[in-house]
């Protein structure tokens, strides 16, 4: 068995080239993204003459293949990282943690522990690949549904896809709409009085829930196959659809809780449709049955229902179809935003912008508030978008740009559709709470002010790009 780990480099995927069949995704080493292609025998040494091959490790294996998974090492703050071991050792760690693992899962629950009954544990791995900051696995099905309960809290873990897919780069016509909106960007006042709406207090209700701190909710934990995950995803289509939205709770894996996919359609006749999304799933410390994911990613959550509530407020209708979606299964490697983008390129649609929220809240004591755009994967004219939209309604963010990398826009951008994403720092991840059982909202750094701050221009981006009006203009 042959798997390939290169440099991404777009000219690999041309038409004529058979490693364009043989293409398993992108991911990060560091700041590099990394191609992973699982060529034959004839197509392997058709590319070697390639001088891009001289930068590429060819991983040969007599062993099956099993789940392929990504690990690396997150882009966090030197001050965060000095709390930690090397990579080396915690990698080490991780391996003999590994080589001893029973898949099982929070007592709880059973909708995990079904889907390993039926995964048939084996036992056994294989590092394929390992770098200073990230390594490629062989592992059971079993163990790769629930790997990310194993890592340590600054590295993640991505399921590769079981079969090739496609290289879909964005094509230049599905930049233009986001063009011509930058190039006639100007300052709005009823936008600025609509976004200048979003309520804080209701933002901290939201996020209290999802979180647990309102003791009412009863959530421990929103992990993609926790209970309380199911309770979310439960609350959060019946709050949108207070707002007026259709939602759909929408299943991708067995086991797995849904996507919470909520659309209010076009007044105009129009597929042109804009995205915001966020995660709410999350992840705790290791070994804890608590993950209350305050920062991540119940504040992009909440930014969305805040947007949600004001739309319903201020009876705003659209000039675009527009859709507000909480993914499920980030956590494990974008699964759910994953399986909704691919849903959306075989059906056509027409993505005119998608933006993620991952991260809006926290804020390092004695730094500016602030946005932070991805520097490596999405598309460049939609972060720019994004920034111009920032210095108009939201000038008190400093906005730069982020190596933390990479949330679910990720999943949009490689189906070809413009996408960026909005996190809380422009600089590398500062939360000492990121992974965190105790990532909740009542602490010191958590921001309020901020995550309204970067909702204000998620929500002016929309009402640009989408179009709209006002009940009382009909």
């Amino acid at each position: 068995m042959l798997s390939v780990v290169a440099p991404f480099n777009a000219s690999l995927f041309t038409p004529n080239s058979c490693l364009s069949t043989a293409f398993y995704g992108n991911y990060q080493e560091g700041g590099t993204v990394l191609s992973i292609l699982r060529p034959d025998r004839e197509c392997l040494d058709t590319w070697t003459s390639h001088t891009l091959a001289s930068s590429a490790h060819i991983i040969e294996t007599t062993r099956d293949i099993k789940q392929l998974v990504w690990v690396e090492e997150e882009a966090v703050d030197a001050a965060l990282k000095a709390q930690t071991r090397p990579f080396g050792d915690e990698f080490d760690a991780f391996l003999d943690t590994l080589s001893t693992y029973e898949p099982t899962f929070i007592r709880s629950d059973t909708s995990l522990q079904e889907v390993m009954d039926n995964a048939h544990h084996q036992g056994g791995f294989e590092v394929l690949y390992r770098s200073p900051k990230a390594a490629l696995l062989s592992v059971d099905h079993a163990t790769a549904m629930s790997i990310d309960t194993l890592l340590p809290r600054f590295w993640k873990s991505t399921l590769l896809p079981t079969n090739p897919i496609p290289y879909v780069p964005v094509p230049s016509s599905r930049l233009k709409h986001a063009e011509q909106v930058l190039a006639n960007l100007r300052f709005d006042p009823v936008i600025a009085s609509i976004v200048g709406n979003i309520s804080i207090p209701q933002i901290n209700n939201d996020v209290r829930f999802l979180t647990g701190e309102d003791k009412n909710s009863g959530i421990i934990s929103r992990h993609s196959f926790s209970s309380g995950a199911r309770t979310a995803a439960a609350w959060l289509k019946e709050r949108f659809e207070e707002t007026g939205a259709t939602c759909e709770l929408k299943p991708f894996l067995t086991g797995f809780v849904p996507n919470v996919v909520c659309r209010y359609p076009s007044i105009r006749d129009t597929t042109a449709t804009f995205i915001l999304g966020a995660h709410y799933d999350s992840r705790g410390s290791f070994g804890s049955l608590h993950a209350p994911g305050g920062d991540d990613d119940g504040s992009g959550t909440a930014a969305l229902l805040s947007i949600a509530r004001t739309i319903k407020r201020k009876g705003i209708k659209f000039l675009s179809n527009v859709e507000l979606v909480a993914f499920a299964g980030e956590e494990q490697g974008l699964l759910g935003s994953r399986a909704y983008s691919r849903e959306l390129r075989e059906a056509n649609a027409n993505v005119t912008v998608m933006i993620q929220a991952d991260m809006l809240a926290y804020r390092e004591p004695g730094e500016p508030p602030q946005l932070g755009l991805p520097d490596v994967i999405g598309s460049p004219i939609v972060t720019q978008l994004v920034a111009n939209v920032s210095a108009i309604y939201s000038p008190e963010l400093h906005v730069g740009f982020t190596p933390a990398c990479c949330s679910d826009h990720q999943s949009f951008h490689e189906q070809g559709f413009p996408a960026t994403q909005v996190f809380e720092r422009a600089g590398p991840i500062a939360d000492p709470m990121y992974h965190n059982s105790d990532d909740l909202s009542e602490r010191i750094g958590y921001d309020l002010a901020q995550l309204k701050s970067i909702a204000k221009v998620q929500f002016a981006t929309l009402l640009h790009t989408a179009g709209y009006k006002l009940a009382s203009a009909d």
